[in-house]
């Protein structure tokens, strides 16, 4: 007994229990944080779109989220799809490897056409040029777009097209949202009927950058299939 109570005299054990203590320290902030992001870039999709069912689903603790999202009276987009991807903020012992790793939060856009609406142009991408050279922001055939290397913000971007409507299109939304800030990618597929984005979710960034690139993406596709007679 007298042996066991020496232990409290050691210096290690004074700093298991400081490291101890930091460890829990750190997982309250880190739950604060990512729930405060989660809540601050869900709540911000939920403000813009208005929508008229949505369901919420967790997928990974307090680092995964998804969401389907019907917005409310639009024939253009018929659903919206988002995935929250959170750096483990509540565990500091895998939060390096984390960073390495991920780098950062992610917020994925997927917006779904109404399945009446044939946008008619290609493929077109605008990517922030260090994101087009990771994993995550590889583009299946480059070769088959026409690309501009185009200054947006402070940042270098990637302008890739396979016409004027869209490449037109995008130099539109530049001069509508004149600095990026957290926005590295930005694709409309009409083959898929679809088009995504993925931005980094920093606390009231989300909804400014949703806002403006919802509208813009429901008037590309809305006036490309009124031009098609498809609408």
């Amino acid at each position: 007994m007298f042996q066991n109570m020496q232990i409290t005299t050691q210096p290690l054990f004074y700093l298991f229990l400081a490291v101890s203590l930091l460890l829990s320290l750190g997982y309250v902030w880190g739950k604060r944080r990512n729930t405060r992001i989660h809540l601050s870039s869900f709540n911000a999709v939920v403000a813009v779109l208005k929508p008229k069912d949505q369901s919420f689903t967790n997928i990974g603790g307090l680092t995964g989220y998804h969401a389907n999202l019907i917005p409310k009276k639009n024939k253009i987009i018929r659903r919206v799809d988002l995935t929250l991807t959170l750096l483990p903020r509540q565990s500091w012992l895998y939060l390096p490897f984390s960073l390495l790793l991920t780098h950062s939060d992610k917020l994925y856009s997927t917006l779904l056409f109404g399945k009446k609406i044939k946008p008619d142009f290609k493929e077109g991408h605008l990517i922030e040029q260090k994101f087009s050279r990771t994993t995550q922001g590889k583009i299946d055939n480059p070769e088959s777009f026409n690309t501009e290397e185009i200054l947006w913000g402070q940042r270098m971007y990637l302008l890739m097209t396979k016409d004027e409507y869209l490449k037109n299109a995008y130099k539109d939304l530049m001069n509508r949202i004149p600095d990026p800030l957290t926005l590295k990618h930005i694709a409309i597929v009409p083959q898929e009927s679809k088009a995504y984005f993925f931005l980094v979710p920093k606390i009231g960034v989300v909804r400014d950058i949703f806002d403006i690139l919802f509208s813009w993406i429901s008037m590309t596709v809305e006036r490309s299939s009124q031009e098609a007679g498809t609408e």
